[in-house]
This record gives structure tokens, sequence and C-alpha cells, in this order.
């Protein structure tokens, strides 16, 4: 005849018998996130980059080299660190990794997508006459240059039909300050026979206003070009909310 101590000790045994059983049923089930993959997915293919926000295009990002796991929240706090999608790609790979869950392969995968849209942008202007692309000449410069952290100093040199020949990055400085030599300038151009430049540069404090130096050595460079036949059309800085030209502001 069983005792009270016999029954619970058969209790406990059935428990944990039963323990396993129910782990396995809780693994089998598929995580949330899957099936929230698959709409947003459908969504992009149905109705377009265009109706998707920010962070719904950086999920789609970070999908492949983030197979297992939410997304939706690393996509918002990369936003919320660096303020827009344009400013995410921008961002070195060394600061996206400092982002919680965003390991190396996260964050060069978003640099690799960077690297693929500034070549996309680059290849609007390829072999165009580029005054009359202006809006893919800006858009470019931003790509390349609007979110690096120190001054950069790049030339685009264009032949006599203002196509473009080359683009150089000449000189990267300080976070204020880029050292230019206006001869070394002018001996490149005439190295690939070019007619015509276009100087950008940026600033990584966000405001493109033209410094005194700024203007002073664009001077140097028109007086240095101008009798050896290159014309220097416009001086384009570049900010993390816009940009200015010299030209346009009547500076040069």
């Amino acid at each position: 005849m069983g005792t009270d101590q016999d029954d619970e000790r058969g209790f406990f045994l059935a428990e944990q018998a039963a323990a396993p059983l129910r782990k396995t049923t809780l693994v089998q089930e598929k995580p949330h996130h899957l099936g929230h993959r698959q709409r947003l997915r459908e969504r992009f293919r149905t109705a377009g980059a265009a109706a998707l926000s920010d962070y719904e295009i950086l999920e789609l990002l970070l999908f492949r080299s983030i197979p297992r796991a939410d997304t939706k929240t690393r996509a918002k706090m990369l936003l919320k660190r660096f303020g827009s999608l344009a400013e995410v790609l921008g961002a070195p790979e060394r600061l996206l990794r400092e982002v919680d869950d965003i390991g190396e392969s996260a964050a060069l995968d978003l640099k690799i997508v960077a690297a693929a849209a500034l070549r996309m942008a680059r290849g609007e202007i390829a072999g165009r006459e580029v005054l009359s692309s202006w809006n893919q000449v800006i858009d470019y410069c931003r790509a390349a240059m609007a979110f690096e952290e120190r001054e950069q100093f790049r030339i685009l040199f264009l032949d006599k039909k203002n196509a473009l020949i080359a683009d150089e990055l000449q000189q990267t400085g300080t976070v204020d300050h880029t050292p230019v030599y206006p001869r070394e300038v002018v001996r490149r151009a005439l190295e690939l026979s070019a007619t015509a430049l276009i100087l950008v540069h940026n600033h990584p404090s966000g405001d493109p206003t033209p410094s005194r130096a700024d203007i002073d050595m664009t001077k140097t460079i028109i007086d240095t070009a101008r009798p050896l036949g290159i014309a220097v059309h416009d001086h384009i800085i570049i900010g993390k909310k816009g940009h200015a030209s010299m030209k346009g502001l009547l500076l040069i």
C-alpha cells in the first residue's frame, strides 16, 4: 500500500518527465519577427521604397546580416544615434559598431550599401556635361563627403565640354582645416589636360558657410589657374544639412 511520501515522489518524477516535452514545444514555435520580415518585404515589393519609412528601409538592409533576430529595434537605435538614413550610411564603421547589437558584419554591410550608393551617384555625372547636371553633382558630393569626420578637399576635373575627366580627393585634414596647395591643384589639372575645375570641400561642423580662409584660398587658385587657361567654375562647401556655392553667393 503506497504512502503519501510515495505519491509525492511519483508526482515529482512525472513533472521532470514532462518538462522536456514542454521545452520542445516552445522551441518549435516560430519567432514572431519572421512574419514581420515577410510582410515588410512584400510591402517593399508591391508599394516601393516610398511607402516605407527610414527605419523600415534600414530593417530590410539588416535582414541579411542579422538573420535570426528582431531588427526593428536596432534600426530605430541607429536612427536615434545618427539622425537619418543618409547619416547612418555615412557614419564611420567604427561608430556603427558602437550601437548596441550592431556587430561587425552588420556595420560592414551598411558601409557596402553606402559604397554602392556612392558609385551610383558618381555614375550620374560621369562623362556628362556637368554644369547641366548640377543637382546630380551636388547629390554626389553630399554622398561622398557630407558625413566625413575630417575636412576633405576634392576636385572635379572637366574637359573643354565641361564633361567630367576625373574626380580626385586631394587632401584630408583635421576637423576644421585642410591644407590646399594651389600650385599642386593647377599642376594636376595640366597633367589631366583639364580646362575647368569644380572645387569641393566639407565642413564636419555641419555649417557650410564659407570661411574667410576658404574664400582667400579659392581666389588664389583662380588667380594661379587663369593664366594657364584653366577656369574655376565654383567652390562648393558641403555640410550635413546642406551646401553652399561660392559662385551662388557671389564670392568668386
